[in-house]
């Protein structure tokens, strides 16, 4: 589980691409730090696994064809700048919202306009996705736990403050470029709780 509170922009050193799936090797200062084979670390907002350390600040990922697909994973290169952060602690402190690390799908940037001290970007969302985002709640931009400013038929907005513009990959977006999105799994718990209709089980169990 992560938070959406980026603790770095890392970088990509090396894609090697093995059939249908990928390994990527990555550097990065912070959240190399304690971390061990095994642990988690969101790419972007894609959850993968540390399959191994190096002793300068770099790790090393498989990414399935699944991810692959569905995510902007699939288009790193060498020298792609990725926000970075590592699984939160269970006595961390949550500072942005509940993030799985699994995206759901690749929207765009459609607009951004510059403020006094802030940047107001409009994005497009996947067929499906609009239902999940809500004015006021949260969504994850590559990663980044973002409160939405407004929601359209296929649109929402986001504003970024200066933190954000600078420690993130999104100060660097430009209209057109694709951005990985995770909607509220609450949302989704609430829709499929909604949709959900009691059996002879559920029936004989209630007290």
């Amino acid at each position: 589980m992560f938070t959406g509170i980026v603790e770095e922009v890392g970088e990509v050193l090396a894609v090697e691409h093995t059939g249908e799936d990928a390994r990527l090797r990555l550097r990065g200062e912070v959240v190399t730090q304690g971390v061990r084979l095994g642990d988690s670390i969101a790419v972007s907002g894609v959850c993968l696994t540390v399959t191994s350390l190096g002793d300068d600040a770099t790790f090393t990922a498989d990414v399935m064809p699944e991810t692959l697909r569905r995510s902007t994973l699939g288009t790193l290169a060498p020298g792609s700048r990725v926000n970075l952060e590592r699984a939160v602690r269970a006595d961390g402190r949550l500072d942005g919202h509940l993030v799985q690390g699994h995206v759901d799908g690749v929207g765009a940037l459609v607009s951004r306009t510059p403020g006094p001290r802030w940047d107001d970007l409009v994005l497009r969302l996947p067929a499906g996705l609009a239902r999940y985002v809500a004015e006021k709640g949260s969504i994850a931009v590559s990663g980044v736990s973002l409160t939405v400013t407004h929601v359209g038929e296929d649109t929402f907005g986001v504003s970024l403050i200066p933190t954000t513009l600078a420690a993130t990959t999104l100060g660097d977006l430009t209209p057109g470029d694709p951005v990985n999105l995770e909607v509220d799994v609450v949302a989704k718990y609430v829709e499929r709780l909604l949709g959900a209709r009691p059996t002879a089980d559920d029936e004989g169990g209630r007290a």
